[in-house]
Order: C-alpha cells, then structure tokens, then sequence
C-alpha cells in the first residue's frame, strides 16, 4: 500500500485542523488509512496531508473532479489549489 502526500495551502491552519477527524473518514472513503496532518514549521498556510491508499488511481481522480460532498469539505476546511500529490515509490 503507497503512501501518498498531498499538500496545498488554507485560508487558516487552526480552522483548517478542527476538521481532521471529517478529512480523515474523507480520505478513508476514498480507500486511504493511516492519515496525518503536518502543517508548516514556518508559519505560513502550508499544509500536507499524509496517508496509506490502496488505490493510487481513484483518489488521484477523486482529487481531479471531487464529488459534489468532497468539493463541499474542501471548501469547508478552507483549502486553496492547487494541490500537489506526492506517491511513494
């Protein structure tokens, strides 16, 4: 099972992590597990997502065209695009 970092930046850090256990049944749904949030050292509204996926593919598709309820997290969480997917190899 890759893992796979997604990363992008938020309207704001603290608001963007009282929505983690909601980003995590999010991606679980897509097949992803083990899923941690990192947020810059720096400061800034840098923010990465790491989990475990079974299926590459569907949550890179997931990502390209999200569901109408995915599209409304997003949005929710405040997360600006672009966003930037990192697979381990």
């Amino acid at each position: 099972m890759p893992r796979m970092i997604i990363t992008d930046n938020v309207v704001d850090v603290a608001s963007w992590l009282s929505f983690k256990e909601e980003r995590a049944g999010a991606i679980a749904a897509m097949g992803g597990s083990q899923v941690v949030d990192h947020v810059a050292e720096d400061g800034s509204n840098a923010v990465a997502i790491a989990a475990n996926v079974d299926d590459v593919a569907a949550v890179l598709a997931g990502l390209a065209s999200p569901p109408p309820e995915l599209h409304a997290a997003m949005e929710r969480h405040g997360v600006l695009p672009p966003l930037t997917v990192y697979i381990e190899k």
